[in-house]
């Protein structure tokens, strides 16, 4: 198995997970905490599938060597294959701010939950928030995003056996 093909099971394995942990899960735990992990979820999902389209590319050498790093993998992605594969803005808009969101909770002296919501707090008191709503538009656009990086991936699947 290639390597795309590892991280296009690993996309499709991790939204399948993040969907349904917000839709069975949560509603009988109704825990906000378990929100931040349907969003890790979520961005390991999209991280497989950037991976899996430039893997693809390495694969056929359109791409150069890359570090398996995410940071360096997102910018060789917008810069490379976004407009290769017509990718829809969204989706880089997605992965910045499911990214930011992880980003500042790692970063969050103080959290909490207030009414089905979970509140993020940065030291100067700035917040963000993530609800049930929101974690479901998020995990809607990804898989609208791994079922278009299925169809770029799979193109030449012959090829490979």
């Amino acid at each position: 198995m290639e390597r795309f093909q590892v991280e296009r099971e690993k996309a499709k394995k991790a939204v399948k997970l993040a969907d349904h942990m917000l839709t069975v899960t949560y509603p009988i735990v109704r825990d906000p905490k378990l929100l931040v992990s349907i969003l890790s979820n979520i961005m390991t999902a999209l991280e497989a599938a950037v991976s899996a389209i430039l893997y693809y590319e390495r694969t056929f050498k359109r791409i150069p060597p890359f570090p398996d790093e995410f940071e360096a993998k997102f910018d060789l992605f917008k810069a490379r294959c976004t407009r290769r594969y017509s990718i829809n803005i969204e989706y880089i808009a997605l992965i910045a701010d499911v990214r930011s969101l992880l980003k500042r909770h790692k970063a969050s002296p103080i959290e909490f939950s207030r009414k089905e919501t979970f509140v993020i707090c940065s030291d100067t008191y700035s917040m963000a928030t993530m609800s049930h709503d929101q974690l479901k538009r998020y995990i809607a656009k990804t898989k609208l995003f791994i079922e278009d990086m299925i169809a770029m991936v799979s193109k030449n699947e012959r090829l490979f056996g």
